[in-house]
């Protein structure tokens, strides 16, 4: 008997622990933003924004203005090895941080030798951010690359495939 009353005890404390369980979960989902939450907090802190509606499923997509940088071969490659390996190390620790501190959503070079080296996507409010971000590059700063930067729309938080 004594057995049978601890482990009647014991569900019930395990029966309580999963009630408390369901209230977090709800209140996870709640803390979920609606489409409109975002649109409205971008549209304060300066970024433009539209809807879109895909006409197949009548989904209605939030777009935002990202700056895509185009990193292009720049007019000073005189750097000896060992300086053109340390501007590398820079130039990567700088798109690490524009990317830990949200600025840059994705960056990248291209695969082959061509005068764009590659890019990066900046998520800023205005043109002149994205610029004056790209330009602190140590590889743009010593002439290596040059930036030329263009307005680019993206639907919010859609995962590249």
């Amino acid at each position: 008997m004594k057995y049978l009353t601890c482990i009647l005890a014991l569900l019930s404390l395990l029966a309580c622990q999963e009630q408390q369980k369901v209230p977090q979960k709800i209140e996870e989902v709640v803390k979920e933003k609606s489409i409109r939450q975002i649109n409205e907090e971008l549209v304060l802190k300066g970024y433009k924004t539209f809807d879109f509606v895909d006409e197949t499923t009548k989904d209605t997509i939030l777009m935002q203005q990202y700056f895509i940088a185009f990193l292009k071969r720049g007019p000073i490659r005189s750097q000896n090895k060992t300086e053109a390996d340390s501007l590398q190390a820079l130039h990567l620790e700088h798109l690490g941080r524009m990317y830990n501190e949200g600025y840059a959503d994705i960056s990248g070079p291209f695969g082959d030798d061509g005068d764009i080296r590659g890019i990066t996507i900046y998520n800023t409010p205005t043109l002149e951010m994205a610029d004056s971000l790209a330009n602190m590059d140590p590889m743009v700063k010593a002439g290596r690359l040059v930036i030329e930067i263009h307005p680019w729309w993206a639907a919010k938080g859609f995962p590249l495939r």
